[in-house]
Parts: structure tokens; sequence; C-alpha cells
């Protein structure tokens, strides 16, 4: 008997159809079902994740395509996120180990740190000091501290469980030296002397509403990590109320509050919020600086 599957190109065809029937959500690193095939394939192959045409003839070994099989059912059954299916997610380039302890990042900061915040830093005052709060898996800290190499970054979650995978990714790129981990609420466990330059943060903004009406794939995440709230914005005024305390006196608060820009105008209508652009568009991030925060 012929077996139904014989090369990549098969089993790419057969998870297209199998995602597209099942009508899975997207969103943790791919947009389509082919994105998400091809990375799943590749993956479980031990293939480089950018090079899918070499491989589309490649016939497959019978233990492959029962690997592969296994993997296409789980994504299809469970509706986990791929990035939890390999434990692997990257952001901007860099790889995490990420579970469901974390949410999967997809954080559009990292793309303005990756362009080092220009040109909305005042290059007169260098970043030193950085704090990233809700840091989840680290890696805002971490593309922190790589992007600017002169700096210090302090990083703080609520979860244990969280900062446990977030110092599994600050040694895998050596940067425990430079990556000071922090357990608590916000600011509460920060030293009382430590004032910083940039303050970054990816917080938990989905409103009540909108909380219920998420798709199974976000459901795997710590709720923790998704609830802001009636109008997603409880955690948000509590890191702007307290920025001003810990920012140094040219010092720049980042915050994203995903499709939240309503809720948040409301809530900072006293605020010049300045809306930053990213790939995704100008609603989604916003800034301001320390002067921005006496009036609070």
């Amino acid at each position: 008997m012929t077996p139904p599957f014989l090369t990549v190109r098969d089993l790419l065809r057969y998870a297209v159809s199998r995602f597209n029937e099942a009508k899975l959500s997207f969103g943790h690193g791919n947009a389509n079902a082919y994105d998400e095939a091809a990375y799943l394939i590749l993956h479980t192959l031990h293939l480089p994740l950018d090079m899918l045409e070499p491989f589309l003839d490649a016939r497959l070994l019978e233990t492959e395509m029962t690997r592969l099989l296994q993997v296409i059912e789980r994504r299809v059954q469970e509706r986990a996120p791929a990035a939890y299916i390999t434990q692997e997610a990257w952001l901007h380039g860099y790889p995490f180990y990420v579970d469901e302890r974390v949410i999967v990042p997809r954080s559009l900061i990292g793309e303005l740190l990756q362009e080092k915040l220009a040109p909305w830093l005042n290059e007169t005052h260098p970043v030193q000091t950085v704090l990233d709060l809700c840091t989840g898996s680290g890696c805002l800290a971490i593309l922190a501290a790589e992007n600017f190499p002169e700096a210090t970054v302090d990083a703080v979650d609520v979860s244990a469980d969280a900062l446990a995978v977030a110092q599994r990714n600050v040694a895998t790129y050596d940067l425990a030296a430079r990556i000071t981990l922090y357990e608590g609420d916000l600011y509460a466990p920060l030293p009382a002397t430590r004032r910083y330059n940039l303050i970054i943060a990816n917080p938990p903004y989905v409103n009540e509403a909108s909380m219920h009406e998420l798709p199974a794939e976000y459901q795997h995440e710590p709720r923790l990590a998704l609830a802001g709230g009636s109008d997603g914005m409880d955690i948000v005024r509590q890191i702007v109320a307290g920025a001003r305390r810990w920012l140094a006196p040219h010092g720049t608060l980042i915050v994203e509050i995903g499709h939240e820009r309503d809720y948040a105008q409301a809530a900072f209508s006293k605020l010049n919020l300045n809306w930053l652009t990213t790939s995704a568009g100008d609603d989604f991030v916003f800034m301001l600086n320390a002067a921005d925060l006496n009036s609070i």
C-alpha cells in the first residue's frame, strides 16, 4: 500500500488543509495557516526556519511522518499556539524559550528597541538604566540589553513562574550580569534609590469584554498576563501613576496597549500621549516623558 504522504510538500498541504478546516486562530508569531504549517514542519524536522523551498520534495522517513502528524493534530485538537508546542518563540530575529507560564512574545516595543527608539529618544541623554515592567519571558529586557549595550536592565513580574522562564532566557543570552529580575507588583520590589532613563511595559491590557471573546489559542496563555480590568487600563494606570517617581529627570516611559487606544485616551485625558509609529500602525504604543508626568 502506498503511504498517504511521501514528501514535505505533502505534509505542508495536509497541515494547511487541517488548520483551515479547523478554523484555527493565528497571531502568535504566524499570521496564517501556511506560515504556521511551514514553521511547525521545519522546526520538527530540525531544518532552518527560513529554508523551506529546498526541502519541499524531500522524502520523509516513517518516523518523521509520524512525528509531524502528531504535531499537526496537537495544534488542531488542543488549539495550542505553535510556540507552546515547539517551546520556542521568535521576536525580531531573537529566539526565546516559552511555555504556558508566559504569554507568547509579540510586543511591538521590540521593533522600537531595535531602532533604539529613534527618533523619539533624546541622544543627549543616553540610555544607561532600563526598567521592563511585566517582563514575562524576559524578551523585552533582553532586547533592551542587546540594543543598549551600555545599559543595565531591571525586569519585574508578579509571577514567579514567568520569572523562571525569564531567568532561563537571560542565561541563554549570557546577560545575567546586566539584567536583574525582581518578583513583585510593578515598582514595589525595586531598590528605592533606582532611577531609569527608560521604562518599558507591555502590561495586561485586554478589556473584560474582549477577554470573553478571545479565541481558544489565547486562552492557553496566563490570564494574569492578559486581563486588564473592565477597560483594560487597571495596570496601565498604576504604571503611569508611578512612573514619575522612578524616571530620571529626562527619562521616558513607553507603554503598549494593543487595541485599547480609546480606553487609554479616556483614562489619561489630562496627559498628552505621544503615539509611536509601529509596523501595526500608530495606535498601539504611547510614550510619555518625565516632564509630561509632572501634572499627576
